[in-house]
Order: C-alpha cells, then structure tokens, then sequence
C-alpha cells in the first residue's frame, strides 16, 4: 500500500482561492471553533432542511446579531453553512464538524493543544525545542507533564491519542496471539490501556510497562482499579538514559512510541531494544505511517500531527514516512518479517526480529 499527494488540476483562479483558505485558515477555524461550541451547528442540525433564521439562532443561543453574523458569513465562505430564503442549514461539511468524532477530536486537540504554540513553530524548528510548549507549562518535553496539563489541553491530548490508537489494538492483539506469547514489554505503554486489553484478551501472557516516572504512576492507578496487579508489572525508566530494559521478554511491544522521537533517538532506543531481546523475541512496532494510507483524510491528519511535536512536544520528532522508519529498524539490526496495513484507522504493524548474525542460519 503507497499514498502520495498529487496536486489536482485546477485555474489559475482557483488556485488563488486555494492559498488564501490557507492564509485565513487560522481564523475561519476559530469562527467554526466557536460556533461549534455556542451551539449553533447543534441548532442548524437538528433544524434540518427548514434552516433556522438569524433571530431565531441569536434567540436559542442568547449570542448578539452581530455576534453571529460575523461568525456564519465566516462558516458561509468555508462552505461550513449555506443561506438559503435568509435561512441558514448546514452543509455536509458542517454535518462532519458537527457530527463526526474524528473531526471533534481533532479541533479540540489543535485548539486546545496546539493553537497558541504553533506561533512559534519557526523558532521550534531552528533551535529543535518545543518552544511553544510554554502555554501550557514549564518542562522540556511535553510526555513528563501529560497528566499535569491543564485540563482542557489534558482532555484534547488524550483524546486525540487514544482515539488513534485505541482500534487498532484488537487487531494488533489478533496478530499478537498467533506467537502464543507468554511475557510482553510494553515500551511507553502510557495510562495502560493496550496491556488491560492484551492481557483480558491473551489468558497465559504477563506483561511489564516501561515507561516515564509520571506515566507509570499514572498506569498503576490504572491496573490497581482494573485488578490487574498480579499480571501486569511495571518499569519506570527514561528510555534515553544508559539503564537498560527488561530483558528477555516474548515480545516488545511499542504502540505510537517511535514517533515521539528524532531519528538518532529512534535508532537508540531501537538498539537498547535490540540488547533486551532474546533471539526469538518478536519485536512489534505499531505507527501511522502516513504514505501507507488508503484515504487522503488519514494521510492529511497523520503529516499535520507532525508540527505538534517540533512546536509542543520534543521539537525533533514527526509522524513517519515509511522508509524512514524501515530503514532505522534495518540500521538497529532488526529485520521486518512483516508490515500489516490498515489496523484501525490507518496503522501499520511492523513484526520484526533481530538479524541473523553473520555465519548463522
């Protein structure tokens, strides 16, 4: 499976109109932003094909004209909205910003996460920090302070990773299962929702998180509620000190962990990886890889993640194009068995194992 962009053929008009939606882009996003939160898409969609007037909206929404008028001409010219007999209804655009979960997601996480930062998505790419991480907090990357956020860019980001994740793990655990394995290492293994799942769902298997300090306090509230204790153990590490992993484990696992890093992290991490495993040990990389997508939707929201981690997360990191990846897993002496496209809304499973060494079978 391969995804490319291919520019579409249009007039010089069009074209024109294409990059001023990219000029006002910040701010038809906000309009949409509000009235999505006032209610106003809520009204129009439950209005249907009637419409609701203007008075009518400014009545049901306690908002002033002028309030409301600025906002819908904004939706008008996005196509979010259209006027018809002085009456407003929503598009098919507007259904989706409304309706669809992915879409919510994704404005909530790019408000509140992102919005403010992403100023300073210059300076973040020429000194390769998260400068823009400043809103929320004083720490140097953003994975340390995930559960002291403010608790609106809290919500957005686990929202916005969970979502992404989340379906894709039954069938990772489907492809998981068929190794018969008894010990899993979940590297980054976040508020532990894969390993609840992994271990419910694979009866013999024990599993170890290894992950931040602050993360893993965070996954052993978890599994105490989940009364998981006896099968699922806990590792606090900082994967780019010198302390070496659990060894010796069935199969390590890394769900949407590798993007968090620059490339000379990557192949670190995927070394020290390569030092804990046994030689039947699988390794499993599960990534949105944003050139393995079937749909340009999905290819679109995994390459515009990648400004969130120069601006707001570690300042070096981003979403993965296929070769790249491959080709770090290829230098950390790993060889990929298989690469198992469209898990979930778009991840790849990557099933690895390390090289032969030189004179063996």
């Amino acid at each position: 499976m391969h995804f490319d962009f291919k520019p579409k053929e249009m007039s010089a008009l069009d074209a024109q109109l294409e990059a001023q939606k990219i000029a006002f882009s910040p701010i038809v996003f906000q309009c949409v932003r509000v009235l999505k939160e006032w209610g106003v898409l809520e009204l129009l969609h439950v209005s249907g094909k009637k419409g609701l007037c203007i008075e009518k909206i400014c009545k049901q929404t306690k908002k002033s004209r002028y309030a409301v008028s600025l906002l819908l001409e904004s939706a008008l010219s996005a196509y979010v909205v259209e006027q018809k007999n002085n009456k407003f209804l929503l598009t098919k655009i507007g259904y989706f910003l409304q309706n669809d979960n992915m879409t919510t997601i994704n404005l909530n996480y790019n408000h509140y996460v992102n919005y403010l930062g992403m100023y300073h998505l210059d300076e973040a790419l020429s000194e390769q920090k998260p400068i823009g991480l400043k809103y929320h907090g004083k720490w140097s990357t953003i994975y340390p302070a995930l559960s002291k956020l403010p608790e609106k860019a809290k919500e957005a980001w686990f929202a916005f990773d969970h979502f992404y994740s989340d379906n894709t793990f039954e069938g990772a655990i489907e492809e998981l299962k068929k190794f018969s394995p008894t010990s899993v290492l979940d590297i980054g293994g976040n508020t532990g929702k894969f390993s609840l799942l992994c271990a419910a769902t694979i009866p013999q298997v024990n599993i170890c998180i290894a992950d931040l300090p602050e993360q893993i306090n965070l996954a052993k509230k978890v599994i105490k509620t989940a009364n998981m204790q006896n099968r699922i153990t806990t590792h606090a590490i900082d994967i780019l000190s010198d302390e070496s992993l659990p060894k010796n484990y069935d199969i390590v696992w890394m769900s949407q962990f590798l993007d968090c890093f620059g490339e000379e992290d990557v192949l670190f991490i995927l070394k020290k990886v390569h030092e804990s495993c046994g030689k039947n040990t699988k390794i499993c990389i599960l990534e949105p890889i944003w050139d393995k997508q079937r749909f340009e939707t999905s290819a679109f929201c995994i390459v515009n993640t990648s400004p969130y981690f120069t601006a707001i997360a570690n300042g070096k990191s981003k979403m993965f194009k296929s070769e790249v990846l491959e080709k770090l897993i290829n230098e950390a002496s790993f060889e990929i068995e298989r690469a198992i496209d469209g898990l979930g809304h778009g991840h790849t499973l990557y099933i690895c194992k390390q090289k032969p060494k030189k004179g063996t079978r």
